[in-house]
């Protein structure tokens, strides 16, 4: 309990400092003035978004002997994603897909198979931002990325040796990582991947629009990953804080104010908490089929 307020005091803090430090009430004007074709264009992204990951999920559990249906792997993401968006951490809903998809298999399948999957989507988005800033660096005809694309080369870099240095140990761990390398080249993770990457990556992209700012073609392969990428920290609640921090840092860097990416990392945010209310229906058609269901049960002595 103690962590989870510490994560939730972590957002409200980074988003009150980040509202003080820049204009707020140019956050304010451009929030209200938000366009709404955008912002529906960007719900339709990451839906699009959630249908990919779920199909992606369902062929991985395949790979670790699983068998469930589409429509039980898109009910289960759902509810996940709206955990991830209302509890601190961002995992709560991934772990409580995993307990209830163990009835196909094994908790411990179950686990993996979840696991790998949100892997399999992050390896995506941090290879498309490896090569963004490769290109970036090569041809600096755009934003000057100079020292941050360096320093980001440098990590990726760093992060790919240790995954390589830990596929070529023989236990578990390492037998893992090498399940999912061998994942990662196979056409319907790469089609999935890239469906999911380009749609999440749309959805802000529409965000930045909405909200009066127009963010330039090479942004899609550095800036807006980057910022996603913001997201993972686990200290936080659904991301909030440090995407609207990474925003209004890298913003300036394109030539557009920090209040901007304030602005559209909220908007995001709002975006991605809608995307998830379906989860709210799926709960209540359960609620209300398991209420018929005992009512229909003649009473016991």
């Amino acid at each position: 309990m103690k962590t989870r307020v510490i994560k939730l005091l972590v957002s409200v803090g980074c988003l009150a400092a980040l509202l003080w430090w820049t204009d707020a009430a140019e956050v304010l004007a451009r929030l209200r003035g938000a366009d709404i074709s955008w912002i529906a264009l960007s719900l339709l992204a990451v839906t699009a978004a959630t249908f990919s990951m779920a199909s992606r999920w369902k062929i991985t559990a395949d790979t670790f002997g699983m068998q469930f249906s589409y429509a039980f792997a898109l009910r289960e993401y759902y509810l996940a994603q709206l955990i991830n968006t209302v509890l601190p951490g961002g995992v709560a809903g991934d772990v409580a897909r995993a307990v209830r998809a163990r009835g196909t298999a094994d908790l411990v399948s179950a686990a993996q198979s979840v696991m790998a999957e949100r892997l399999l989507g992050q390896i995506a988005i941090l290879g498309l931002m490896f090569a963004g800033f490769a290109m970036a660096l090569l041809m600096p005809s755009g934003p000057d990325w100079a020292g941050l694309g360096w320093i980001v080369l440098a990590v990726l870099t760093g992060c790919a040796l240790v995954v390589w240095a830990v596929s070529r140990r023989d236990h578990a761990t390492g037998r893992f990582v090498q399940m999912i390398l061998g994942l990662i080249h196979r056409p319907v993770f790469l089609f999935h991947g890239t469906i999911t990457t380009l749609c999440l990556i749309f959805g802000f992209y529409a965000c930045a629009r909405a909200t009066g700012t127009v963010l330039p073609a090479e942004t899609w392969a550095t800036l807006i990953p980057l910022v996603l990428c913001a997201m993972m920290v686990p200290l936080s609640v659904g991301g909030w804080g440090w995407r609207e921090g990474a925003a209004a840092a890298l913003f300036p860097i394109i030539g557009a104010p920090a209040s901007a990416g304030i602005a559209t990392g909220i908007t995001y945010g709002v975006v991605l908490f809608i995307a998830a209310l379906p989860a709210a229906a799926i709960l209540f058609a359960q609620s209300f089929s398991e209420n018929l269901s005992t009512k229909g049960k003649p009473d016991l002595p």
